[in-house]
């Protein structure tokens, strides 16, 4: 029989605390905001292409920009609310604050909510092919994360629907400054392989570092993709999906600007770069609002877009032979 100063064990956890206002605006991820870097292309391209009204860009543009934090935070918000159990299996989200704290339905729904109507009503006023993308932007989110569909349960199908929203961002940056056209379908689908690429890497990441410290189970029960896929078959899928853009970008640059050529070798070093961090234990690639603390992302990036900037402005008639067709004649000999 237990004395007065021997303590009885308590079988069950403490209830978590109750939400603060900080803990339902962390759901929103607002820095995550870097991300909305992959619009910029859409608006440099379409500046180039397409004659652009500069009055209306002054109004557009920062329109644009909040219209699309708010429908992405509103992504954020859903997938994190509905991620909570699968993500307290995880060793870094597990500190998420829907994992750690209680939060009520009807806030984090009404959160949402809010995120996504303003956001829509920002996008019908910059323009109508800006507000059809952006009910696209939120419809992905949907898709993604809530059941029946949940397409991140779905092995490959969970990449190439998360990084559906890298083409959704360009033309939301094209729409800004051209709602009346799309852009070249070429230039959309190598926006979509490339960020394939990015998501595929960020997968063999966390692939290496949780199932080599807790194993394949805990990693399963984090997402279920994880269960069919194994370290060789996403660094294969790695090198697809970098292939596809380099092809899809060949088509484009031999149809609309040859100039882009240039771009290539600045784009593979930023591909190797990557996949280099991912294979670099504790990579930042896991957390994509870290990944500008990589100097040498950086300097890549930095020098991918100083490139592309130039190559969209100006013209290099030199260059035309590369999509020209030419044959090299030989001397006859006699």
């Amino acid at each position: 029989m237990p004395t007065k100063q021997e303590s009885i064990p308590v079988t069950d956890a403490l209830p978590a605390p109750p939400g603060k206002l900080a803990d339902y605006l962390s759901l929103a991820r607002f820095d995550h905001m870097t991300k909305h870097v992959f619009i910029l292309p859409g608006l440099v391209l379409a500046l180039a292409l397409q004659p652009p009204i500069f009055a209306n860009l002054v109004f557009k543009v920062p329109l644009g920009l909040l219209s699309a934090i708010c429908i992405a935070s509103a992504n954020y918000v859903i997938n994190e609310w509905l991620d909570r159990e699968h993500d307290a299996a995880h060793p870094t989200k597990s500190k998420r604050r829907a994992v750690v704290v209680a939060l009520e339905p009807g806030l984090v729904y009404g959160e949402y909510l809010f995120l996504a109507i303003t956001g829509l009503f920002l996008a019908y006023i910059v323009g109508t092919l800006f507000f059809l993308t952006s009910i696209a932007f939120l419809a992905s989110g949907v898709l993604y994360n809530v059941r029946p569909m949940r397409l991140k349960d779905k092995p490959y199908l969970d990449v190439l629907m998360e990084c559906l929203n890298n083409p959704i961002r360009f033309l939301l940056g094209w729409a800004i400054v051209d709602g009346l056209t799309l852009p070249p379908v070429s230039v959309l689908a190598a926006y979509w392989m490339a960020g394939a690429f990015l998501m595929a890497a960020k997968r063999l990441g966390e692939y290496r570092d949780i199932a080599q410290t807790a194993g394949i189970e805990v990693l399963s029960k984090y997402r279920r993709s994880f269960h069919y896929y194994t370290e060789e078959s996403l660094l294969v899928s790695c090198f697809v999906y970098a292939m596809m853009t380099a092809f899809l970008t060949g088509i484009f640059l031999v149809k609309y600007r040859v100039e882009y050529i240039l771009v290539f070798p600045f784009m593979s070093g930023l591909f190797a770069v990557y996949i280099w961090l991912a294979a670099r234990p504790g990579s930042v690639v896991q957390r994509p609002e870290r990944l500008f603390h990589s100097r040498r992302l950086d300097v890549m990036l930095a020098a991918c877009l100083a490139v592309f900037i130039f190559a969209t402005f100006v013209d290099m008639p030199f260059l035309d032979f590369i999509a020209t067709p030419s044959f090299l004649s030989l001397p006859v000999l006699r």
